[in-house]
């Protein structure tokens, strides 16, 4: 084989350079470069390449000329040609979409307000306090909107915490920390954090219908405890559930969870301000719910199997759980949390609960008749209370005297009339409890209402 070594072949100016006849082979050796980025070259019908690493620069290919298969770390960048695209599989799309071809499903990030189907999931509002112990049964305790469902299952203090996942824009977690311990729970025994939803809230998740959305819940969760929990939802109209689990995985450590849930075609959400959904964290349960296998799918709502794997958080004084950052959306992708104005925050949380300080001056020898109104309304008519004012003494049903402070009990006489836009309340100043003088009853009155309509 002859070889002929120069620097460069110049063709005359405007003639054409042919390399090569008709059957021909010409190769490039490997590693070599075919450098076209200075002239217009045409290449045969079939480019053959062959073990190695030879590129072509600069140059385009008419890639109905290709065959085989194109290693992904191989294919550069740019389009194929002006109206498609090589993806990274090998196939072709348009490179420009058409209109109203991108639904948010596709999409990673959900640009929908009010996407959160929790409310204060960002744990930053908590109008009850910031801290509650001794806790051994169900109830609202601290966090606005968050539950919990106990029966039996160790002692607890409830904390809104400061402990939060670096840089992720939160301020506040809710805590439970364990203060007497329960190793060996009894069959009924359960320790849930719960949030419950209206049904009216629901109806654009079309559940009961071939269309039904899938929901997925994103969540941070730090905790000495680590290994398996559960996360439930419970529609309660129909007497359905599903549950999955998660993994706490490294004691101490703020983590984010991710947790898809099926849309169920099978009974809808009734279309009222009743409470039609659950979404819970089980951090504990007895064998009444733990015996049977774990409900992963829509079904009819069984106990045996709403917490099958979970661990039990109540076994030692040492274990403690933060949770923050929840979020529930429709869909089968988690979007960023969504943050919401303290103000639209709070409004939403009061919806379901707040308090109101009363100031009444001139109370009078007989009573008194206040009417309040509620903006934005509540869910519906509340229950309510009094309480002391400064909120030492849980529903004492004291009123302070202005005019010298002292705190005279109603335990009857007072009658209270609510809707879920209006409060009223008639202090009967007259009623014979009231130990108050006369002065006294003239000067006014000062206490504190609390309105509840929680579901």
């Amino acid at each position: 084989m002859s070889k002929i070594e120069v620097d460069a072949i110049v063709p005359q100016s405007g003639t054409t350079l042919t390399v090569g006849e008709s059957g021909d082979t010409i190769t490039i050796p490997s590693g070599a470069t075919f450098d076209a980025s200075n002239a217009t070259t045409t290449l045969p019908s079939t480019v053959v390449t062959t073990t190695g690493s030879q590129t072509l620069t600069n140059k385009t290919i008419d890639v109905s000329q290709l065959s085989g298969t194109v290693a992904t770390s191989n294919l550069g960048t740019g389009t194929a040609d002006a109206t498609t695209f090589l993806r990274g599989d090998q196939t072709y799309a348009s490179a420009t979409p058409a209109a109203d071809s991108i639904t948010t499903t596709q999409l990673a990030y959900n640009p929908n307000s009010f996407r959160n189907i929790i409310i204060n999931g960002d744990m930053s509002i908590a109008q009850r306090g910031t801290s509650t112990s001794s806790i051994t049964g169900n109830g609202y305790h601290t966090i606005d909107r968050f539950q919990t469902i106990l029966t039996t299952l160790g002692t607890w203090t409830q904390s809104q915490d400061t402990d939060v996942p670096s840089g992720q824009g939160f301020v506040k977690s809710l805590k439970m920390a364990c203060t007497t311990a329960d190793a060996s729970p009894a069959a009924g025994d359960m320790l849930l954090v719960t949030q419950v939803f209206e049904g009216q809230n629901l109806q654009y998740l079309k559940k009961g219908t071939a269309s039904a959305q899938s929901l997925t819940a994103s969540f941070w969760v730090k905790s000495n405890k680590t290994g398996t929990y559960i996360g439930e939802l419970y529609d309660v109209d129909n007497s359905r559930s599903i549950s999955k689990s998660f993994t706490i995985n490294s004691a101490d450590t703020w983590e984010q969870k991710t947790i898809t849930y099926a849309g169920d075609t099978t009974g809808a959400f009734d279309n009222d301000n009743a409470g039609s959904l659950y979404f819970s964290f089980f951090l504990g349960a007895g064998s009444n719910r733990t015996s049977g296998t774990l409900q992963t799918s829509w079904g009819t709502f069984t106990e045996a199997n709403r917490a099958v794997g979970q661990v039990n958080l109540a076994d030692s004084t040492s274990n403690y759980i933060n949770i923050t950052g929840v979020q529930l959306e429709a869909g089968t992708t988690a979007s960023d949390f969504e943050f919401l104005p303290v103000d639209v925050n709070f409004h939403r949380c009061a919806r379901y609960y707040r308090y109101s300080d009363v100031i009444i001056p001139s109370a009078g020898t007989q009573g008194v008749l206040s009417i309040s109104p509620v903006y934005p309304p509540m869910r519906a008519a509340p229950s309510m209370n009094w309480w002391h004012p400064t909120r030492t003494a849980a529903n004492e049903k004291f009123v302070y005297l202005l005019s010298n402070a002292a705190r005279t009990q109603l335990s009857s006489g007072n009658v209270f009339f609510t809707t879920a836009n209006r409060w009223g309340n008639w202090y009967n100043t007259g009623y014979a409890n009231w130990s108050g003088t006369t002065a006294d009853k003239n000067d006014g009155i000062y206490t504190l209402l609390e309105a509840d309509a929680e579901l």
